[in-house]
């Protein structure tokens, strides 16, 4: 089951028909009056709240494992606080760390791709084709004649090219 904001209840608006002027004009009763009055008066914040509370208070309260992971960025975002201001500085830690994740996938998926080659001594692997460049009537090398010329150059897979 799916976490939820209301706990598996069903919400419901708690200005009932009050929030509507209409309703409110039609009448009300001394009952609804007080309660009206009492939800207007719980809509007023303290001059405390909201609560913000400071990162320190915020970091102490993740698990040991996710401090870890985080305290390289945490500590460039305190280094960053004093020039920028803790929004900016924010801002920067989260955007820095979006950018080092792209560069790591980018350079997995670089890696994964020369290394992992489909060739003749392997059986799974991504296979690259590399399509030949059109050529069309009017420009230099036409008509392209294939590299291709014997049946064993089809699907060789780096065979022919391999030092066995």
């Amino acid at each position: 089951m799916a976490s939820s904001d209301t706990g598996g209840v069903k919400p419901f608006g708690i200005a009932r028909r009050m929030a509507r002027e209409n309703e409110r004009l039609i009448g009300m009763t001394d009952e609804e009056r007080a309660w009206r009055n009492q939800y207007l008066k719980d809509q007023i914040l303290h001059h405390d709240e909201p609560v913000i509370d400071d990162a320190q208070a915020f970091r102490q309260n993740l698990n040991p494992i996710r401090r870890f992971y985080r305290a390289p960025l945490d500590k460039f975002e305190d280094m960053l606080v004093k020039p920028l201001g803790s929004k900016w500085a924010l801002i920067v830690r989260f955007m820095t760390g979006k950018f080092f994740i792209g560069v790591g996938l980018t350079y997995a998926t670089y890696y994964y791709f020369k290394y992992n080659q489909n060739t003749w001594m392997r059986k799974g692997g991504w296979r690259v084709i590399h399509s030949r460049k059109p050529v069309l009537p009017g420009d230099p090398g036409y008509p392209q004649v294939s590299d291709r010329t014997k049946p064993s150059d089809y699907a060789s897979r780096g065979f022919k090219d391999s030092p066995i």
